[in-house]
């Protein structure tokens, strides 16, 4: 926590650069009388510390710029990367900042420039604020928009900046999520996209990121007819980009994880894929030695990362990441270059903040491995391919959904959802505002 908070305070001293056309750092509408509509009040989860988050009760958001929908949420959700956010990896989050980057609503309000949209629409958000006409937003790379994120120390640390996100700290603009009743969505012409009757909320929402990100780790790296895939990581990312990886006519898929249950989910709602617990493993086996073993000696043609650089499975990463030495481990990405065949395919689609030690640099030079970042997923790329893929039935997202949850016990379910206790794998978190739940949705689970 400390870190954040000096981060965050660094950035204040410094100062934004001047390139965003959207206000930064209005994390949440208690903030300032001028954020704040005090015709309702809404509940919202907001970050209050490392590992501590908490249901709070502030005043709705407003139309604060021309381009601006208020929406009311009529669902959201949990996602891998909010563990991040509560663990204090990422770094600029403020006490009271609102989470939640993946969600879908109801029009309720606009600024007079918002075009496309009316009052009472169902609509989908993008997890990224993309402006709409910069370079990287006339090719859709909405990702990387040039405009909505005026960070200084992202850009200093990347070289270049990602576009402004719901929910994910001041690093990424510092912007108000949507694990909320209401939410405000800047630039909300471009941001949002409509869902149609035949597409409920509890399979809309996951355009939001989820779906997205899953189809471009298995794109961007590049899945092919006949191909061996292996996946690192059984939640929600990583079940999708499992299904994703058969459609574009992988030959087998193996799934990777240390999480037994998970491993269980996907043999039973996926047999056609195989899996590796890598707790089980024998004395003197690796999970590159197995999945060697499982292939042919030379290894699968790709490897997806789909779990994060946070985790460190041995005591040298544990303690170099504990004292601040390094922000992520090496270990997995290690483990796929070691296990992929020679000229085999990486990618990384698991959250990596900023520097890692001891990567193995000399197999991926000597055996020709392709290393590839997927980066965000562009989600205005993909979203409306993705969403005639559910319309056309070749994609349900229900099949990774396992709770339904009230907002009012988000704060449990972040518990829960960390300790990747309770069976939980996706959730669906309805708010007041919510329809009745859709076929084959789970029933609600109070806390």
């Amino acid at each position: 926590m400390a870190m954040s908070q000096a981060a965050y305070k660094a950035e204040q001293l410094i100062g934004h650069d001047t390139n965003s056309v959207t206000a930064q750092d209005v994390t949440n509408p208690a903030n300032d009388p001028a954020w704040a509509d005090d015709r309702d009040t809404m509940k919202a989860l907001a970050w209050m510390g490392k590992n501590k988050v908490q249901v709070v009760e502030v005043p709705r958001p407003k139309v604060i710029e021309d381009r601006d929908v208020i929406l009311k949420v009529t669902g959201s959700t949990v996602c891998g990367s909010d563990r991040h956010l509560l663990h204090g990896t990422v770094v600029e989050l403020q006490k009271g900042d609102i989470l939640g980057h993946e969600f879908c609503g109801v029009v309720d309000e606009m600024g007079a420039a918002v075009t496309g949209l009316k009052k009472g629409d169902r609509v989908v958000a993008s997890f990224q604020i993309a402006c709409g006409d910069c370079y990287y937003c006339k090719n859709k790379l909405s990702s990387q928009c040039e405009k909505t994120n005026s960070n200084t120390i992202e850009n200093a640390m990347y070289g270049g900046r990602t576009a402004g996100m719901f929910g994910y700290s001041h690093f990424t603009g510092g912007f108000a999520g949507g694990q909320a009743e209401y939410v405000r969505v800047p630039c909300g012409d471009t941001n949002l996209l409509k869902l149609p009757d035949d597409v409920p909320d509890e399979k809309g929402l996951y355009l939001s990121d989820v779906l997205a990100t899953s189809w471009n780790a298995v794109v961007d790296t590049g899945v092919y007819e006949g191909d061996v895939v292996a996946i690192w990581g059984a939640g929600p990312i990583g079940v999708m980009a499992l299904d994703f990886a058969f459609l574009q006519g992988a030959k087998r898929v193996i799934a990777i994880d240390g999480v037994a249950w998970r491993l269980d989910f996907i043999k039973e709602r996926y047999p056609r894929a195989e899996t590796l617990d890598f707790t089980k493993l024998k004395k003197g086996e690796s999970v590159s030695s197995k999945l060697k073993e499982m292939g042919d000696g030379r290894g699968p043609d790709v490897a997806l990362e789909c779990a994060a650089g946070e985790y460190a499975k041995g005591w040298a990463h544990y303690f170099e990441m504990m004292l601040g030495a390094e922000t992520d481990t090496s270990e997995l990405v290690n483990e796929m270059i070691t296990s992929v065949r020679n000229f085999g395919r990486c990618g990384i689609t698991g959250v990596y903040v900023g520097f890692t030690n001891h990567f193995n640099i000399g197999s991926l030079m000597e055996r020709g491995i392709r290393l590839i970042g997927n980066g965000q997923a562009p989600v205005h790329l993909y979203w409306e391919k993705l969403l005639a893929m559910i319309q056309e039935g070749k994609i349900d997202p229900l099949k990774m959904v396992t709770h339904r949850v009230d907002l009012a016990d988000i704060e449990k379910v972040y518990a829960l959802f960390d300790a990747q206790d309770d069976g939980m794998q996706k959730v669906f978190v309805q708010t007041r505002f919510s329809a009745p739940p859709c076929a084959g949705s789970p029933p609600l689970k109070r806390y």
